[in-house]
């Protein structure tokens, strides 16, 4: 398994919200995809940050999630991988960050993603394949 790529078991269609949306459009994404988390891109495209579950309820605690933007609420920088990087490396950081997902990253845009429910799954069915 670990000798495997994140291009082998990335999500490559990436649900993506705007920094402008309001933070109630991006908790109507995540429920409707059952995601935990999204990449928040520019109008070109370009990674700005993540917006997570965990994003969202900090902000609200503090804010007004009915007026607030993504870009207010998003963390940033965010750890990306290119495509060709081992899942070795990507389950590492997970671990060690105590990330939940790592947006994969190819000339300077969103390709895919690759979380720990990935990681998890491709577990699973290497043990069935060995």
């Amino acid at each position: 398994m670990l000798t495997k790529t994140a291009a082998d078991i990335m999500t490559s269609r990436v649900v993506t919200i705007g920094q402008d949306a309001r933070l109630t459009d991006a908790i109507r994404l995540l429920l409707r995809y059952h995601i935990s988390g999204l990449p928040v891109l520019d109008a070109d495209g370009s990674l700005l940050g993540i917006l997570s579950e965990h994003d969202i309820i900090n902000y609200a605690l503090s804010g007004d999630a009915e007026t607030a933007t993504v870009a207010e609420a998003m963390s940033t920088p965010v750890m990306t991988f290119p495509p060709t990087v081992s899942l070795e490396e990507i389950a590492n950081c997970l671990a060690e960050k105590r990330l939940r997902r790592v947006p994969i990253v190819a000339d300077g845009k969103v390709v895919g993603i690759v979380s720990r429910r990935d990681i998890l799954r491709e577990m699973l069915f290497a043990d069935y394949n060995e």
